[in-house]
């Protein structure tokens, strides 16, 4: 049976496999909300709603690192390959999602222009901040929150893994899509 992403792991098979990266692109989103209300809190001095969406998760967190996991995971035995490619990942997703949504859309997501720490900034987009701390975030995906996210899936129930998963990546993508549909 032909992978996604082979985990070397007889146990994981392809449902699997993908209900970890659904579980994955959803608990980044979320780590991520929980970094920018934190960010802002420091930078502006008030607890704000960072999301774009209506639920506790940031799209370009969970984008970001699904793209990490289908492209770095297999080189998980070279540290530094993996976090060259995290930063050269989180810097293109970050800067063509900012260029994209404020340019094509008319919507500016974010302004690093207006922030402090944002040494580095082009654009507004992205900063020297964001991409190491990006890469950081894509370090503990690759060794630390796949592994774990194995650990359980062979642990607890298949399916209840598989259907907690769906639903999870149902309602994060549903959410994005009314979101989209209302703004």
């Amino acid at each position: 049976m032909k992978y996604i992403i082979d985990f070397k792991d007889k146990k994981i098979d392809t449902k699997l496999t993908i209900s970890i990266l659904m579980l994955s692109f959803v608990i980044a989103g979320i780590i991520g909300y929980i970094y920018e209300v934190i960010f802002y809190k420091f930078d502006k001095g008030e607890f704000i709603n960072r999301g774009s969406t209506y639920g506790p998760w940031i799209p370009v967190y969970a984008v970001g690192t699904l793209l990490i996991i289908l492209l770095l995971y297999r080189f998980k035995k070279n540290l530094w390959f993996v976090s060259i490619f995290c930063a050269i990942i989180t810097f293109a997703v970050e800067y063509l999602t900012g260029w994209f949504f404020h340019k094509i859309i008319g919507v500016r997501l974010w302004d690093y222009n207006i922030e402090i720490l944002n040494f580095g900034n082009i654009n507004g987009y992205v900063c020297l901040r964001s991409v190491l701390l990006f890469t950081l975030g894509g370090i503990f995906v690759i060794y630390s929150m796949v592994p774990t996210l194995i650990k359980i899936a062979k642990k607890v129930n298949k399916k209840a893994f598989c259907i907690t998963s769906i639903v999870l990546f149902t309602l994060f993508i549903l959410d994005i899509i009314i979101w989209g549909i209302l703004h």
